[in-house]
């Protein structure tokens, strides 16, 4: 009987976990959006760190690297598509770590898909609101896309490790 409540606790611990990570992406990522478009110039870049990270504000209808530019409802669609897959495996992630992980996810996917559902010039066609610029021409991101990224590195991260998406290590079978 205690074994079942520990393994019921524990399950619903993992469960606040990725709901508390996920909103809290989705509110930094919101509101960092907001203090964007109300204190940044479209295309006028600000220094935050010297050169090393600058604040420019770009609305984004593509995807990373501009894929995909002008077929903003496909992501759209995509993103919905992906939140509702993580919502559907949130129940299966064993560990506090994959919880996270998966709350990081969440997050991410759904602070890009609200721009999409919300912004001009339409529902899921939306653009992106990405403020965040690093040297090298690489592409100007947000707090979700951190989130994305993030996530990506800690998933590969852990299966070279050894563990299964997922799964504790103790489980890999």
């Amino acid at each position: 009987m205690t074994l079942v409540l520990a393994t019921k606790n524990s399950k619903r611990a993992r469960l606040f976990g990725f709901l508390l990570t996920a909103w809290f992406v989705i509110a930094i990522d919101q509101f960092t959006k907001f203090w964007a478009i109300e204190s940044l110039h479209p295309g006028v870049a600000k220094p935050l760190v010297g050169d090393l990270v600058r604040l420019v504000l770009v609305y984004n209808d593509s995807a990373a690297f501009s894929i995909g530019y002008g077929v903003t409802w496909i992501f759209a669609i995509v993103s919905t598509l992906a939140t509702l897959a993580i919502l559907w495996f949130a129940p299966k992630l064993e560990t506090v770590g994959w919880s996270v992980a998966g709350g990081l996810a969440l997050g991410g996917v759904v602070g890009n898909l609200i721009d999409r559902l919300t912004r001009p010039p339409g529902f899921g066609q939306g653009q992106v609101v990405d403020f965040i610029s690093i040297p090298l021409n690489f592409p100007i991101f947000n707090v979700a896309d951190m989130a994305i990224v993030s996530v990506a590195v800690i998933v590969v991260l852990r299966i070279m490790s050894g563990t299964a998406l997922g799964k504790s290590p103790s489980k890999n079978v």
